[in-house]
């Protein structure tokens, strides 16, 4: 009997937000993501022991959630909002960390995760009325006040899982107001509990064969970009590059990437990972021969990039109907061994990430097993159809109601009992079928899962500037290296440095069409990022990364975080 396969792959990444000179956290979202999705994704996967699923861990995420492990057990925070969590009289604590805790807590989406909670919203409201006044006037907002905005805002990033099993989560949102010192060095202390234990529960749905764990390249590098900007052209023909041709050594940086991850993700999970999954789903021929002198298995991408590949393989062809190309796996020649790769089925994907938050659950869930249904019954009756729906594992939750707790319930047990839809993984997939018998494909044309292209990278003034300013600082790395300046120590921490600044992040934020907030912190990060960089080098700063890279728009309101496939969405 025809049976339709379907592969849930959610990716679980942020970029590093450590200060490699300070040793401070700069922003909290890691740990903020980690006691909201990670937990609540765990938890759904527990209660539906027959869903399977692909879950990609970036590794600088992991290093990230480890880091936040030995802060708990050492006792030497290095996060601000968690070590004002535990501070003991909030009364007195400096203007600059009082204008931190305002600055932070009431970052969120308001209406899933203010709104429902009146006393949280209250103190939002005093906020409001009063965040005119001068800095020094804000000295008469309370310790209690503080410290119940604290506690409210771990509270409302804290998992639904949590909120609903664990008694003291209960007990604090029961108590409602007033937190004392002992309830917030409790929650403090939970925190620590529920990030220390994550990576175990992962460890232990893999062992069970229910979860494939998969990797990135270690600090999320656009390695087709890395590797050849004009790489950008086989989508783009007209797209701007910087005024660098070459992002310098390209190639060695992306292998270094790739090779650190399959080491660390064996290190952790004691199993080397089948696929890649690269960041941001870019693709190209350098990379796919890259990965597969490390044996990678599989890789992914967007659908964009299927269709261009197809278009440029076969340009007679017709490319109306996807059920006829693209619920099939394709052979992708690197040389050395061939990689499969599957492509995401863009419009599903989009519907978890960017529709499905304004609907019941149910009807939801319900939505989405029809569109698998219609699948199955339109694709040709030979062969099994391969359904893969690729998204973040975290950002989309924060526009459900409770998390997206009623939508992933109800969805994993409508396809638990399904009759012909199967959960799989790409491993356990592959394990089933001849793999020479997969279609090759002659041509892979790079891109990304957003729109097939790399423009939300590279492209603009502002992405472009940050590009160059990065191939300068490398071009500076590497003299340094080939001279005697630095210790092997000093080497190491320099390549860590540079490995952070290559992330694909940066780059996402810049440009005008994000949020003038977020821009800012993420523009702030990256110039730290490359000053961190010339400081270990020990050159000077160039003052070019001085000055912002980009300012974003301060009308947007869209959080920026996640970006749909098509520009020409609904």
């Amino acid at each position: 009997m025809k049976q339709l396969n379907l592969v849930l792959l959610w990716h679980m990444h942020q970029p590093d937000y450590r200060d490699y000179v300070t040793n401070q956290f700069v922003l909290p979202w890691v740990y903020l993501h980690a006691i909201k999705d990670y937990t609540d994704m765990a938890y759904h996967l527990e209660s539906h022991p027959k869903t399977k699923a692909v879950v990609n861990f970036v590794p600088v995420l992991l290093d990230q959630l480890d880091d936040f492990a030995q802060q708990f057990s050492t006792k030497q925070i290095r996060c601000p909002l968690l070590r004002l969590l535990a501070t003991p009289e909030l009364e007195n604590i400096t203007m600059q960390d009082r204008l931190y805790i305002f600055d932070s807590c009431f970052l969120s989406n308001h209406e899933n995760m203010l709104q429902p909670y009146p006393a949280y919203k209250r103190l939002h409201e005093l906020y409001q009325v009063f965040n005119k006044v001068s800095e020094r006037e804000l000295k008469y907002f309370s310790g209690q006040y503080l410290a119940d905005l604290l506690v409210w805002y771990h509270l409302a990033w804290m998992g639904e899982s949590v909120r609903r099993n664990n008694e003291f989560v209960m007990k604090l949102m029961t108590k409602n107001q007033e937190f004392n010192y002992e309830d917030r060095l409790q929650l403090f202390t939970l925190i620590g509990e529920l990030i220390q234990d994550l990576i175990p529960r992962y460890r232990k749905l893999a062992e069970s064969g229910q979860i494939e764990l998969s990797t990135t390249p270690h600090y999320h590098p656009l390695a087709p970009l890395l590797i050849d900007f004009s790489s950008a052209r086989d989508s783009q023909l007209d797209v701007t590059l910087p005024e660098h041709n070459v992002y310098p050594g390209g190639r060695s940086r992306v292998a270094f990437h790739l090779l650190s991850a399959i080491t660390s993700h064996t290190q952790r999970f004691n199993e080397k990972p089948a696929g890649v999954w690269p960041a941001e789903g870019a693709l190209s021929a350098a990379l796919i021969k890259i990965m597969a002198k490390q044996d990678c298995q599989w890789s992914a991408s967007g659908e964009g990039v299927l269709v261009n590949s197809l278009r440029s393989s076969f340009p007679d062809a017709s490319l109306l109907d996807r059920n006829h190309y693209l619920y099939r796996p394709y052979r992708i020649d690197g040389e050395s061994k061939d990689i499969i790769c599957f492509f995401r089925d863009d419009q599903l994907s989009d519907l978890i990430g960017f529709e499905y938050s304004k609907w019941f659950g149910r009807d939801a869930a319900e939505n989405f097993v029809q569109s698998l249904d219609h699948i199955y019954h339109s694709t040709p009756v030979e062969g099994d159809p391969v359904v893969s729906v690729i998204l973040d594992g975290e950002n989309a939750w924060e526009s459900y109601p409770y998390n997206g707790f009623y939508f992933l319930d109800d969805l994993y047990h409508l396809l638990d009992d399904h009759p012909y839809i199967r959960t799989t993984t790409y491993r356990d997939y592959l394990a089933s079928v001849e793999v020479n018998a997969i279609e090759a494909l002659p041509t892979l044309a790079a891109g990304s899962w957003v729109y097939g292209t790399f423009s939300t990278w590279i492209g603009d003034k502002e992405k472009n500037c940050a590009w160059d300013m990065l191939c300068a600082a490398k071009h500076s790395f590497d003299l340094v290296m080939q001279s005697e300046r630095l210790t092997e120590e000093e080497k190491n921490q320099a390549s860590r440095q540079l490995a952070s600044c290559e992330s694909s992040d940066w780059f996402w934020w810049f440009g005008d069409y994000n949020p003038a907030h977020s821009v800012a912190s993420f523009d702030q990060l990256f110039r730290k990022n490359l000053m961190n960089l010339y400081h270990l080098l020990k050159l000077p700063i160039p003052s070019a990364i001085l000055e912002p890279v980009s300012k974003g728009n301060e009308w947007s309101e869209d959080s920026g975080a996640m970006r749909r496939s098509s520009s020409n969405a609904d």
